[in-house]
């Protein structure tokens, strides 16, 4: 993990934010790679979810909202994590999260056979305050005067925007259940012990979907999802061993949730949640037209029947999945008796899909080369490369994931081909520049 860290700073993935300032804990920057693949997890996930779907409409909604929102949701009441003071070092921790260790004895005390108590991760102490609710949504004011009439919140889940416009889409689509709204945006949630890289932060990515489904088919959409979005992550290079479904116990479940399972990724640190897929029922539905005095449901003209659907939510975050997909992808090997690493990333989710290399910086080559970077950028994200040895610019692009990179050398200049190099195998194939586009989206499976 900390190699990966290390790469994702030097190579432009991942930055600590207002790291001149000696950094801002829980947030990060991405860099120029770090942009590009954040897009392409985003792009797949728009493609399965909505692309590929006659029946998924997409929905875009703002992240500052009435506070009547969550009141009614149950986020103001229920949002909360137990937050504890160590009373040793004064650190703050949830309680819920903290490790467990033999309880050590005051002085005086017999020792404690078996006993297993909570422990502070910063000094050892096992001596905390009682639990007490933290919510961990982030208050604000709306307009000039900061007073209780101004207060709004930042949005902790995308979910509510999709729950206050299902009259509105109803309205201008016309779909009919099971149907769903996709919104990519981001939420923020005032997290008591963030960490592990990008794993916990207080501002990030949320990819999901609300799936209005008809009462009695819940229980099969649920599954449904529950095994599309598994998928989704093994079609796009994840190995089935390092992912697991795990059923939340019903003390766990949320307040609105009568099922939930989580899509769980073997980090270097343990099992963690990659994506929640939730039955919602229709609690949000129920609330928001008690609160609102608005109708929220489907009418079937055709059958008269008039019901509140239930909703079945698969909900991800782009930075869970991106770092899936970085540990996923680590690999070093020997080539040469040169040791490389290698991130071996789906073509969709890679930052490039292609490297344009120029052998040396001759002005004959380098014209030559810029042209074939014209001819292949219309059909994927290309990077150009004129420094160094070109074997060492094939190490860097090994190294950021990229799947083919194209050398333009001297022997070009007269039979107008390239040499296209394949990541994994380092294999190597002469190919015509006027055939470069087709065989290049042919790898790619574009």
């Amino acid at each position: 993990m900390e190699e990966l860290v290390r790469l994702c700073k030097a190579r432009g993935f991942v930055y600590p934010s207002a790291e001149i300032y000696g950094g801002f804990r829980s947030t990060y920057d991405y860099g120029p790679l770090g942009v590009l693949m954040a897009r392409n997890v985003k792009d797949a996930w728009w493609r399965s979810m909505v692309q590929m779907r006659r029946e998924v409409v997409g929905l875009d909604a703002a992240v500052l909202s009435s506070p009547k929102i969550w009141e009614a949701s149950g986020h103001l009441q229920n949002f909360t994590d137990p937050l504890v003071d160590c009373k040793s070092c004064k650190l703050r921790w949830r309680a819920d999260e903290l490790p467990s260790a033999p309880k050590k004895p005051l002085p005086g005390e017999d020792g404690q056979a078996g006993q297993v108590v909570p422990t502070c991760p910063n000094c050892g102490g096992q001596d905390f305050t009682e639990a007490r609710p933290f919510n961990l949504m982030f208050k604000t004011f709306v307009g000039p005067v900061e007073d209780e009439g101004a207060v709004a919140y930042l949005r902790p889940e995308t979910a509510q925007g999709h729950f206050v416009n299902f009259a509105n889409v109803l309205q201008s689509e016309h779909l009919v259940p099971p149907f769903g709204t996709a919104q990519i945006g981001k939420s923020f949630r005032n997290e008591i012990t963030p960490g592990n890289f990008v794993f916990r932060t207080r501002e990030f990515e949320q990819m999901e979907l609300e799936y209005y489904v008809p009462p009695a088919e819940a229980g099969r959409w649920f599954e449904y999802w529950a095994t599309e979005r598994f998928e989704w992550y093994v079609r796009l290079g994840i190995p089935r061993d390092m992912l697991r479904l795990r059923p939340h116990d019903k003390e766990e479940l949320s307040h609105y949730s009568s099922a939930t399972v989580d899509i769980e990724f073997a980090f270097p640190w343990g099992w963690g949640e990659l994506e929640g897929v939730a039955n919602r029922t229709d609690y949000d539905l129920k609330a928001h037209a008690a609160a609102s005095g608005q109708v929220l449901e489907y009418y079937d003209s055709a059958s008269g029947e008039r019901y509140v659907p239930y909703v079945i939510e698969p909900a991800a975050g782009v930075a869970r999945a991106m770092m899936a997909f970085l540990i996923a992808g680590y690999t070093t090997d020997v080539v040469a008796g040169e040791k490389r690493t290698v991130l071996r990333l789906h073509p969709r989710i890679a930052p490039f899909q292609v490297a344009v290399l120029p052998l040396s910086k001759k002005e004959g080559l380098i014209s030559l080369a810029q042209e074939v970077l014209g001819l292949l950028q219309p059909v994927a994200m290309c990077d150009y490369d004129e420094t160094r040895s070109i074997g060492r610019r094939y190490r860097r692009q090994d190294e950021i994931g990229t799947p083919m990179c194209v050398t333009v050398d001297f022997a070009s200049l007269e039979d107008k081909a390239v040499t296209v190099r394949d990541r994994d195998s380092t294999a190597q194939e002469r190919v015509p520049i006027e055939r470069l586009v087709e065989v290049v989206t042919g790898r790619l499976a574009w």
